[in-house]
């Protein structure tokens, strides 16, 4: 079977404290959605990575509809790009591999990655490069909220990228929207594969409402 794995790598540091449990919410609907609907889970995979000081794997990767709930994401501590992305890399190494002694056509895996605010540790950029190095290396699609900054949110990203919009979008509503467009991703990926009898495409949203769209980095 054709798999396309999902990753949402979250920040859960103490500046998200008043909005993680909309994100939350969020990511409840999101399986909800997904679960749901047995053409879309069978295809998929998805894991729940969350990041504050250190990086946890909340939910390792699993078939939604396997899965009763997701687990919660907790607020507290400062904000380690550099855990995050070394655990990802370590779960996504390990889930390819699996995936494919298990017989499955495994597509390039698919994070969405969420912050509020800037990276605390200075050298995260060695494991983020790590990442990118990797045989499995992933489409990295990256959304900054409140006190996320442009630039990194731009670096971090390696297939699109989006900025909350200043003044006008509440934090709330920005992680409804960003838990919206994963799920409408993981759909519309798998939707237009089966119409068109065809392999899989990524397909993710060039508008997200609440959000602009920000220029990758030019090499």
């Amino acid at each position: 079977m054709q798999i396309l794995p999902f990753y949402a790598v979250c920040d859960e540091s103490g500046s998200m404290s008043a909005d993680i449990d909309t994100l939350n919410k969020a990511l409840f609907n999101l399986h909800q959605e997904i679960s749901t609907n047995p053409t879309i889970a069978d295809k998929t995979r998805f894991g729940l990575i969350g990041f504050s000081t250190d990086a946890n794997e909340l939910q390792p990767l699993v078939d939604l509809s396997d899965l009763d709930e997701l687990p919660a994401l907790e607020a507290s501590g400062l904000t380690s790009f550099g855990n995050a992305f070394s655990l990802l890399q370590q779960a996504i190494e390990r889930d390819v591999q699996q995936l494919k002694a298990d017989g499955h056509d495994v597509y390039r895996p698919v994070v969405f990655f969420l912050s509020d605010g800037v990276p605390t540790d200075s050298d995260w950029e060695q494991p983020y490069q790590e990442l990118l190095s990797a045989a499995f290396r992933p489409h990295i699609i990256a959304f900054g909220i409140g006190q996320a900054d442009r630039t990194v949110i731009a670096q971090v990203a390696t297939f699109k990228a989006f900025m909350q919009e200043e003044g006008t979008a509440d934090p709330a509503v920005a992680l409804r929207e960003f838990a919206a467009s994963l799920t409408r991703s993981i759909v519309r990926s798998v939707s237009g594969a089966t119409a068109a009898g065809q392999g899989m495409s990524l397909q993710v949203d060039d508008h997200v409402p609440g959000f602009t769209a920000v220029s990758l980095d030019k090499l």
